[in-house]
């Protein structure tokens, strides 16, 4: 069974000071492209999300909380996980993200996901969630990835990058614009920059440098599938 967590004011120096949830790892995809290397199985962030596995609360208590947070608040869904989904983590649950969306309402939540839009249910679910105030940002592990999701979904795009990407923006192999996040070099928090809540599917991508202690191994993965 998933369990999750929800930080109210958060110490985590990419966000700022904003309510984070952690969500356990069963709901990760398998498919995702950095299951293995994703940074939140390493470093300081790995050991909140382990004990998540084991002290997290369940989803109705923590669907509470999101309902009692103040209207406006601008808060962020996943520092770590996935959407709710199946036990085989494969497809989202709809119920789950009907009551999330419900409790989301006034207020500013955003996430995103690695769950598989080549499933019909999935990519109905994520667009519905973006038409109704919550905003999921589709990651993609490359640009040529983004190419092909922009014509199979409507819903904002996020991309990772090699870890030494030095420039401001970039363009997929179709020409499509990826602006670079500010937050690893600039110190620029979602709680000042926000551009991840906005849902609009003609959004610029927004380019991840990849960073925590597995960094050079994503690169070497990034540069095998380019």
């Amino acid at each position: 069974m998933s369990k999750f967590h929800l930080n109210l004011r958060s110490d985590n120096a990419k966000t700022g000071p904003i309510p984070v949830s952690t969500s356990s790892m069963n709901t990760c995809p398998r498919s995702c492209g950095m299951f293995d290397t994703c940074y939140a199985k390493f470093g300081p962030i790995s050991m909140h999300w382990k004990r998540v596995d084991d002290r997290g609360m369940e989803w109705p208590e923590f669907i509470d909380k999101i309902m009692a947070l103040p209207r406006g608040t601008f808060w962020r869904h996943n520092q770590a996980g996935d959407l709710p989904c199946d036990s085989r983590s494969v497809t989202i649950d709809p119920w789950a993200m009907q009551q999330l969306i419900a409790a989301n309402d006034g207020k500013r939540g955003f996430t995103y996901t690695h769950h598989r839009i080549d499933l019909e249910w999935n990519r109905s679910i994520i667009e519905n969630a973006n038409a109704s105030g919550f905003t999921v940002n589709v990651s993609c592990d490359t640009l040529a990835e983004v190419d092909a999701a922009t014509k199979i979904i409507k819903a904002p795009l996020v991309v990772v990058l090699p870890s030494d990407t030095t420039a401001k923006s970039l363009r997929t192999p179709e020409g499509r614009k990826v602006v670079v996040c500010y937050a690893p070099k600039n110190g620029v928090t979602c709680d000042k920059c926000r551009i991840c809540q906005s849902a609009r599917p003609d959004r610029a991508v927004i380019g991840f440098p990849a960073h925590g202690t597995r960094k050079k191994v994503i690169d070497i993965q990034l540069r095998k599938e380019q």
